[in-house]
Order: C-alpha cells, then structure tokens, then sequence
C-alpha cells in the first residue's frame, strides 16, 4: 500500500471513476456543539475508506483555558494493515462525545482534529490530516459542585448500533442476533396481519390438510415474505429508497384491499351470489389456486405480504440498510435481512404448523372455522385501507363490519327454553359486539378517530384540529423539505423534536394515539419544539430529506439541539410506549429535566 500525497492525484491517469476519491471525499468531518460542556465529534467515512482508531486525536488551539477531558472511543475493528500490521481501524461512520472542562463566560475556541486513513479499492494511504474549526461556546452555567468529571460517552443509537455489529461481529454472530431480534419483532403490528392471510390458505385445505402439508404450505409462504422482505430492504440500502414505501399507494393498497376482500368472499361461498357467471369462474378458480394451497399462489401471497402488509421499519432493520448504504456489503446486510425476516416467520410458521392438527378434518365445524376467517380477511381489508381513508371513514367500516358479525352470531336471533349454553353464549356475545359496533358507527358519523374510544368526538370538548390530530395531544408544526427544517431549527432557540409520519405507517399512528398524548411525555416536551414532516406522498423533496440524513421513512423521529445540531446517539425508529419515550427524552441533555 502506497501513500497518496495531494499533488499526487494529477499522476492518476484514466476516467473520473478510475481515481480514488480526495481525501476530504473520503472522510468527512464536523463537529457540533451538544451544550455548553459537551461537543460531538462526528467522523462520515465512505465505503471502501477505513480510517485508523489511533491516529485519531483531538485538542483546542493554545491561549484559552478550555481543556478536552478523556474520552472514550467507539468500539473498532482488527485490520492486517500492510503497512502497521495488526491495527484498529473504523470501516463505518462513528460519534465521539467530548466533555470540555471550562469557564463560565461565552467562549471562542479553535477545536482541531487529527486523523488518518486509507483507501482499500485503490490501495492507497492518505497522508496524516490536520482540521481546524472555529466553534463559539455558549455560556456556561454550573451547579453549585463546579468540579468537571469526564461524562461516559453517549451510546450508539440502535440502529446504529447495529450497523457497526454487522461491521465488527463474525458472521454466525451476526446472523444469530438478528434472527432472535426477528423473533422479538414478530410479535409487534409487522406480522400480525400475516397471520389470517396464512390461517386461511391453510384451512382453505380442506379436509385433506395434513400436518406435513401444513408445514410445507407455512415453510413456503415465509420464504417468500421473508425473501421479498430481504430483496426490498437490499435495494433500499443500495439505492438509497425504501422500495416498500413506494408501494404504499392508494391504487396499490386498495388493489390488495379488493383481493382480500374476495378471499374472504371464497370463504363464506358467496361468487354465485355476487358475481356475473364468467367473472365468477375466473375467481372461483383463482381462489381455489390459493385456498387450496398451490404452491406458486401461497409463495405469491407470501411475497405480496412482505410488500404490502408489513412495511414497518425496526431499529434493527434500519441497522442494516445503514450498515449496506454505507459500505455497500449486499452479502453480509442481505444474509442479515433473512435471518431477521425469518426469525419473524417463525411464529407463523408454528401457526401455521399447529393447524394441521388443531383445526377439524370436516362437517359443519370447518364451515364455522372458514366464517371466522373470511372476517379476519375483511378486517385486515379495512385495516389497509386505513391508511389511505378518512380515520372517521374507517370507523363506519369497522363498525358495519362488528354489526353483521354480530348478526351472524345470532345477536338479534330469539332464544327459547330448550336453547343450549352455545346458543346462549353465542348471542350474548353477538350482543356486545352488535352494541360496539353501533357506537363505532356513531363515533364514525360524528368525527372520532380513535377505534378503542369512539365516542371521543362527542364527549371531549376540544375535539379535533383542522390537522387532524386530537388537541389533547403534542401541538406539531408541520414542514415539508430540507429548508422548512432549516429555517425552524434557525429562528428556534429551543430544542427540536422532528417525527417523520405517513398516513400508510400503523406504528406513526399508535404512538400519535398513545404516547404522544401522554401527560408525562407533554410536559416533558413542553418546551421543545415538536416537528412533524408527513411523508405520505413520498415525493422527492422527502427522497431528499431522508437521504440527507441517511434514514430510511417512518416512524423515525430526530431530535436537535438549542444551537441546531442532531442528537444523532438520540435517534428513535419505530414505536415507543409512553414510560420508555419520557425516559427516553430525559436523556437527553437539551430535553431532559
């Protein structure tokens, strides 16, 4: 490996893409004021680049008392330099807190950074680097102890966490924990609805279901989300777009919705009911296809499901597609994607499984059993289509949908004297759900939103915002871009919390419902401003917010300092409760009381 001085870039012959980038291409620094007494050093290394642990070094211009106290690097990886032998280097972007030991008045310091590193496509090394920044310190305030301790350094967000996991661990450790991460997140929203589309390929078998056929049906359904799941979030590290978010559109999610809508049709027989003769044989056969457990068509709803149903974005999912776009390893970030989307599957495929010898082989039992399935089919209908319709909308749906469940469950049927207790528990049963459907419908009518309070609108006296969201709930300004972010953290003197929202992301709207109208969590945000930027359209103005930052979509949430900068180590992907979020948001040093 030979050094690359500066003058030596001309000496490259060739084109544009044949040289090796310039050092200041290749890594990327900046430093931000966290608070008074802490700064964050931040390192963006490119791929192909690594950059050397010991090299590394920090200190603050003569002639002002400021002192950098010791700190604690990142964790780094064993490298074979050819040149230092055995080395710790950094192969991924990383985050050094600094505590700064300091007077109390406002201050003007002049922060330099040393460092050093090399190319590995090029094989070459770049010289030793030497930047200055010019940094004002704002006024320091310290409690009644002025002794300064060194503070710990911030830890990693998750999902970068887990991004330099991928860089530093082994590959069958790698694997291993993103499979039991997997498992964990099979029990959140992403897979829950996968679990009626699976339920009813496996009792559309029919009295021939065996417990073998069960787990061929179940092992082939999760090899297909969990290899769309992989290929999907492979080409979003790789191109930079979430590919699922794309197909969260009205025409996609509402073509899926009709489909769901006409298996769960097949289940209560209907076609001959609905359906012109021609057109009903195509779907008839159609369904059968799927019901009947056809391999191509279960590995189709499969891979239609990895797509549509479950587009939720987990820290550990979002580690990934960090670790892939920024050192471009589609091997190691692809194997981590299945053994995450597999550990997913593996309750569905326990379901699955168990079917083939829980449910019954016939009679009137597996009529019963296609019933309650077909109404899972059509609630996981409107439960889509609630991402692209008024929430007052899917209320009357919900609610038209638990009145003819109740119905059918004998809700308004007359007992007698000789009626069983299944007759009895039946409509009783049918009862409830017949009187919380009715006051869905009504909450609908009236402008609720909430599904678990339907009644909302009528009671609360605030109601809702022309935004949309409950005026119970944290007060959000709404951007659109790069510049709507910029002029806000501009003119703002206080701390920023920025969520990114979608109308099609279930767990943006769980913590709108819960956690954002927290009594805790507002008063802990009180006075923080609270950013809102809704991605539904996903144009390319928020194609270029989330590049910027190197996120991936919703629910993403940011958070900034007094002074404008991101408490980057703060980061938050998917949902929180309320107790975890308020912790969450005492941690931090701008936010926290």
């Amino acid at each position: 490996m030979t050094f690359l001085m500066p003058a030596q870039a001309d000496l490259f012959g060739g084109s544009v893409e044949d040289m090796p980038p310039s050092q200041d291409e290749a890594f990327q620094f900046a430093i931000n004021v966290i608070n008074p007494t802490t700064l964050s050093a931040e390192f963006t290394v490119a791929p192909g680049n690594y950059i050397y642990r010991d090299k590394i070094k920090f200190e603050i211009e003569a002639e002002t008392p400021v002192q950098i106290l010791p700190y604690t690097s990142p964790k780094s990886k064993t490298k074979d330099d050819e040149i230092f032998g055995p080395t710790e280097v950094y192969l991924h972007d990383i985050n050094i807190d600094l505590t700064l030991n300091r007077s109390q008045v406002e201050q003007a310091i002049t922060f330099i950074a040393h460092y050093q590193g090399c190319n590995e496509i090029f094989n070459i090394c770049y010289p030793p680097t030497k930047k200055k920044l010019e940094l004002l310190l704002p006024t320091y305030t310290p409690s009644n102890d002025t002794t300064v301790t060194p503070q710990p350094t911030q830890p990693l967000s998750e999902q970068d966490r887990l991004a330099q996991s991928l860089a530093q661990d082994n590959l069958f450790t790698v694997l291993l924990s993103f499979f039991g991460i997997g498992i964990l997140l099979a029990f959140t929203p992403c897979v829950f609805p996968m679990i009626p589309i699976l339920s009813s390929i496996i009792v559309g078998e029919g009295d021939h279901l065996t417990t073998r056929r069960a787990f061929t049906l179940s092992l082939v359904y999760v090899l297909a989300m969990s290899i769309t799941y992989t290929i999907a979030g492979l080409l979003t590290g790789l191109l930079g777009a979430n590919i699922q978010t794309m197909l969260q559109n009205p025409w996609v999610i509402g073509g899926f919705s009709i489909l769901f809508v006409v298996l769960s049709l097949s289940m209560f027989g209907l076609y001959e009911l609905q359906l012109p003769q021609r057109l009903q044989d195509r779907l008839h056969q159609m369904s059968h296809q799927q019901k009947g457990g056809k391999l191509a068509g279960v590995a189709l709803m499969g891979l239609l499901s990895g797509l549509i149903v479950g587009p939720c974005l987990a820290p550990p999912l979002a580690g990934a597609l960090i670790f892939i776009g920024q050192h471009g390893d589609p091997i190691l970030g692809a194997s981590a994607l299945f053994a995450l989307s597999m550990g997913m599957g593996v309750p569905l495929l326990a379901i699955g499984t168990s079917a083939g010898t829980l449910l019954p082989k016939a009679g009137t039992w597996m009529d019963s059993i296609k019933a309650i399935f077909g109404v899972m089919m059509l609630g996981l209908a409107i439960w889509l289509l609630e991402r692209i319709i008024p929430s007052s909308v899917a209320l009357l749906l919900w609610g038209s949908l638990f009145v003819v469940s109740a119905i059918y469950l004998g809700a308004l049927n007359t007992l007698t004297l000789s009626s069983n207790g299944t007759e009895k528990l039946s409509k009783g049963l049918g009862i409830i759900i017949l009187i919380y459907g009715a006051l869905l419908i009504i909450g609908g009518a009236s402008g609720s939103q909430n599904v678990w309070q339907p009644l909302q609108g009528l009671t609360s006296g605030t109601g809702i915002s022309s935004t949309g969201y409950a005026q119970t709930g944290l007060k959000f300004t709404k951007i659109n871009n790069l510049n709507d972010l910029d002029q806000q953290l501009t003119q703002s003197n206080q701390p920023v919390m920025l969520e990114l929202y979608a109308d099609w992301c279930v767990e943006c709207k769980t913590m709108e419902m819960t956690t954002f109208k927290d009594p805790a969590v507002m008063s802990t945000l009180a006075n923080t401003l609270t950013l809102k930027l809704d991605m539904t359209d996903n144009n390319h103005e928020h194609k270029a917010f989330l590049k910027q930052f190197g996120i991936f979509g919703p629910p993403t949430i940011l958070f900034f300092g007094p002074q404008g900068g991101e408490y980057k180590q703060h980061r938050l992907v998917g949902t929180m409760n309320p107790k975890d979020f308020n912790d969450h948001l005492n941690s931090i040093p701008a936010i926290g009381k």
